[in-house]
């Protein structure tokens, strides 16, 4: 059987490679190429997938001896990621895009490519888990929960999952860096990759300012009851629960509590008002396939490194769910993925829409 192994030029997927190989897959390695430094304002900066990860991906793979390539992947990038990653903080949202990363390339472009090369599957270096249970497939956490990246999986389809493999969902990461070692590979001391790959500094502002030709326009502060606080420097450079940055003086901290697009403005709250316990998620993916015809218990997740919490969930329709928390949550933020899990399994997963206090 042959598999497509996606090497990020990281010690994760160089591990994930050699373990295919080494249980017996025809395997062949490749690197996305997603973007050219220049069209992101990036000059002589390490980022993921950069020619430095390229050249460690490379040395890998003649280690291990399979065949490599580098696919440019930089338009559907463009389109469905970026573009993406700026409509939403124009729209108020703060986005995820390594979720999308993940949905749109890997296991989208990149699962096309792997079918067009004749490979049965797709080949990752993350910490999750896939089973077949009673005819279906299921996704679940890494045995290592302090490495799990179910959260950012969740989006993925039965046939998605019928064709993936996820090698290190059983070890730890010290294992990997450990296998890296014994087999000499280039890049097994190399640290984790933290930041956005087109945004390597954080500053997303500037990024959105340059990769659109805009100046995003001053607004108003307001408070939750709608008195005018003052003036903010454009929604873009604010997040909800944002605390720092403000140039906002008050007796108590103020927090971001909401931002809208529509009139320009940045609503502000005492910490206390940051809880909410109701939950709006659309473009919900159910693993199974099939939602629920009545409402659930599970656990659930509103951020990547985030414990479950208790909740009872609501399907609305096929693709849209209610969360109420037992608990009032902390920083619910339109854009970012809430998960639901089942114990250690995941059963699904969407995009926070709005949510009420």
């Amino acid at each position: 059987m042959k598999a497509l192994i996606a090497m990020s030029g990281g010690v994760d997927s160089s591990v994930a490679a050699y373990l295919a190989k080494k249980a017996g897959l025809e395997c062949i390695g490749c690197t996305m190429r997603l973007f050219r430094n220049e069209d992101v304002g990036i000059s002589h900066v390490k980022t993921c997938c950069s020619l430095d990860d390229v050249e460690d991906a490379q040395s890998v793979a003649h280690k291990i001896g399979i065949p490599y390539y580098v696919f440019n992947f930089s338009d559907g990038f463009r389109e469905k990621v970026i573009e993406k990653f700026v409509r939403s903080y124009e729209s108020g949202a703060t986005p995820n895009p390594c979720i999308d990363c993940n949905r749109y390339m890997k296991f989208d472009k990149l699962y096309e490519r792997a079918k067009i090369l004749g490979c049965e599957y797709i080949v990752t270096g993350h910490y999750a888990r896939i089973e077949k249970q009673d005819g279906k497939y299921v996704l679940k956490k890494a045995l290592d929960e302090t490495k799990d990246q179910s959260y950012v999986l969740y989006s993925l389809t039965q046939e998605q999952l019928e064709h993936a493999l996820f090698p290190l969902g059983n070890m730890s990461k010290s294992d990997a860096r450990r296998i890296a070692e014994e087999n000499g590979f280039i890049n097994a001391d190399k640290p984790d990759s933290q930041d956005i790959c087109f945004v390597p500094n954080g500053k997303y502002a500037e990024f959105l300012e340059y990769y659109t030709g805009k100046s995003y326009s001053a607004g108003r502060f307001i408070y939750s009851d709608g008195t005018v606080l003052g003036e903010h420097k454009g929604i873009v450079r604010y997040t909800v629960g944002q605390h720092k940055g403000l140039g906002i003086s008050s007796e108590e901290p103020l927090y971001v509590k909401a931002i809208n697009a529509e009139d320009n403005t940045v609503t502000l709250c005492k910490e206390r008002e940051l809880y909410s316990k109701d939950v709006f998620v659309n473009n919900f993916n159910w693993i199974s396939s099939e939602a629920p015809q009545s409402e659930i218990r599970c656990v659930a997740k509103i951020r990547y490194r985030q414990k479950e919490q208790w909740a009872t969930v609501m399907p609305i329709n096929e693709t849209a769910v209610k969360i109420v928390f037992d608990k009032p949550q902390r920083v619910v933020t339109p854009g970012q993925a809430a998960v639901l899990y089942s114990d250690d399994t995941v059963l699904g997963g969407g995009t926070i829409s709005k949510f009420d206090t």
